[in-house]
């Protein structure tokens, strides 16, 4: 019987959705299906463009349906509803990062246009959709990444109200084939924020030069220039500040599909190690026999679980936000951060155990060990959205305030408020409902009680021994600290997803236990810091703990893990 807290493409029926978005869903997955395993590989070993999957998803619809929001639909079925996107990011992942980043890039690339007032843009950005195009995001370059203050991709005025664009991008998806990209650039005439420009440019236009493909990948991560290009004010998108604000708050859309791509890599390089491990012999003994290897797949399982409850969970508080609930603005790097480097754990746990096999070209696992990196990689580094974190951390930790509890969001709602995101700033006044809830309501749990120990000693040390104004400017030592807050954000979502699915107990109790570890281990990291006081490195060695132990739970979980051997293999 197959699992139910894992994605199983031959049992898979998403019942809660919408009889079209099942539809586009199952389709989906039955065009992988049917393409097979061989070719799904052949195509990523050749590096070959996606044409055949745009061709399908441009028949169906998909894009067009999935990220055509309500404001711009030219039919019912169509909104940006953020729940039937991360169903689609997990079916994608799980059949390749490759597919994923081609939708992924579109979805960046639609950010600035969904957020602007230009309604020609906006009735041409649904057009393409329709006509099965794809977008680029145009930020980076290659001098400056994504430092958006120091783009030089420059905008001369014409003398009629538009400009011609001179500059180069790079790290640019699709920007081989979008029929719409959103470039960020600055005016020569304005300094300052003021000057700032996104604009829409055609990767089809003479003035726009492909230069290459800067990666060795069927994925097209283009370098591309523009040369005097003509940008005429309907192809204007935003100025000022406003430009600037429309590139953060788009970053913000589109690093939320990084979790999901991240669960469904795991998923399905998960039913290959199960069956391999289970059915490899070694010394006259199935390879899962030994003990060592049922920690590592039992590890490898619980933190794949937990890296599916915490997403979930988030994007009910991502389809509930608005202007006096910003909350989301925290569980948002948390998926980027968190949850893809889970998704590392997850396939080296796994990789430790399958060994050789997993460089073998004719299975899925040696593309999802390469894949799986990339993701704590894109939009903003697991640094960059750790400090970004830790802005939120004293008002979380210590000062909750009353609000209602945040539904599942699992309806057909158009998610508009993230294209009215407003400024980016402002994130040290975001306040969050008391983390303590989720935690109560599992206090007979006995690693989630142990669990609460460390994050109860997490206050303390916001309290009574928090970085002082030198060590505030040591990003090494604030990092570390970090990684103890995101642990304990990550416990509160899980909890209160468990509480909504009525998650087997076993799991959950097996699930903590790992991650009291991980705080152990982050604290003793801390403890070793240069720059840690030694009021501080007491605290560290007095936040640490040992997980409980229970062998009959263990067991019960190991045989929830050892009954995925030979449930999905995709068919050659």
């Amino acid at each position: 019987m197959a699992d139910a807290l894992l994605f199983n493409p031959h049992t898979y029926d998403p019942a809660h959705f919408d009889p079209e978005t099942r539809r586009l869903l199952r389709a989906t997955v039955d065009w992988f299906e049917e393409r097979g395993k061989r070719r799904l590989i052949e195509d990523y070993r050749s590096r070959a463009w996606l044409g055949d999957f745009l061709a399908f998803a441009a028949k169906e619809r998909l894009f067009a349906t999935f990220l055509t929001p309500a404001s711009a639909a030219g039919d019912e079925d169509q909104r940006w509803d953020t729940a039937r996107i991360a169903a689609l990011n997990e079916i994608l992942g799980f059949y390749g990062l490759d597919y994923w980043y081609a939708w992924q890039v579109t979805i960046l690339g639609l950010g600035p246009v969904w957020q602007s007032d230009n309604a020609a843009a906006r009735s041409r950005a649904a057009d393409l959709l329709s006509q099965g195009e794809v977008f680029a995001f145009g930020l980076s370059e290659k001098t400056h990444g994504a430092d958006i203050y120091s783009t030089d991709m420059l905008l001369e005025p014409d003398g009629d109200g538009g400009f011609r664009a001179t500059g180069s991008k790079y790290y640019i998806g699709n920007g081989n084939a979008a029929g719409l990209v959103s470039v960020f650039g600055r005016r020569t005439d304005v300094d300052g924020p003021d000057g700032y420009v996104f604009f829409a440019a055609d990767s089809r236009h003479p003035a726009y030069h492909l230069v290459k493909n800067v990666v060795d990948s069927s994925k097209y991560v283009s370098e591309f220039r523009l040369e005097d290009y003509p940008v005429a004010p309907e192809d204007v998108l935003h100025t000022g500040r406003a430009a600037f604000d429309a590139a953060l708050n788009t970053v913000n859309v589109g690093k939320f599909n990084l979790c999901t791509a991240s669960i469904g890599i795991c998923e399905h390089a998960m039913y290959e190690a199960v069956t391999h491990a289970h059915n490899r012999i070694l010394y006259g003994r199935p390879v899962t026999a030994f003990p060592h290897v049922r920690r590592e797949l039992t590890e490898a399982y619980v933190r794949l679980v937990g890296m599916k409850l915490f997403s979930d969970r988030a994007v009910d508080y991502f389809r509930s936000a608005g202007p006096e609930d910003r909350r989301y603005l925290l569980f948002n790097p948390m998926t980027k951060m968190k949850v893809t480097t889970e998704g590392e754990k997850v396939i080296d746990l796994m990789w430790d155990v399958i060994a050789a096999k997993g460089f073998e070209k004719d299975n899925y696992f040696s593309q999802a060990a390469v894949e799986i990196r990339g993701l704590p990689k894109l939009e903003g580094t697991v640094h960059v959205n750790l400090a970004l974190i830790l802005k939120f951390m004293r008002n979380h930790l210590l000062d909750p305030i009353d609000v209602p509890v945040v539904p599942t969001r699992l309806d057909a709602a158009d998610d508009d408020f993230l294209f009215r995101q407003g400024p980016a700033r402002g994130l040290g006044s975001v306040r969050f409902h008391d983390w303590r809830a989720a935690y109560d309501a599992y206090a007979e749990v006995p690693n989630v009680a142990r669990f609460r120990e460390q994050a109860d000693a997490l206050c303390e040390f916001v309290t009574t021994v928090a970085p002082d104004e030198e060590q505030s400017r040591d990003l090494d030592f604030l990092l570390s600290v970090g990684q103890l807050f995101a642990l304990v954000v990550h416990g509160q979502l899980i909890l209160e997803q468990a509480r909504l699915t009525d998650l087997d107990g076993s799991v959950l109790d097996e699930l903590f236990a790992v991650l009291v570890r991980d705080f152990s281990g982050h604290s003793v990291e801390l403890h070793g810091k240069d720059s840690a006081t030694a009021r501080q490195q007491a605290w560290a060695l007095g936040a640490v703990r040992r997980p409980v132990v229970d062998e009959a739970r263990s067991e019960r979980v190991w045989q929830r893990v050892e009954a995925l051997s030979g449930t999905y293999e995709m068919a050659l």
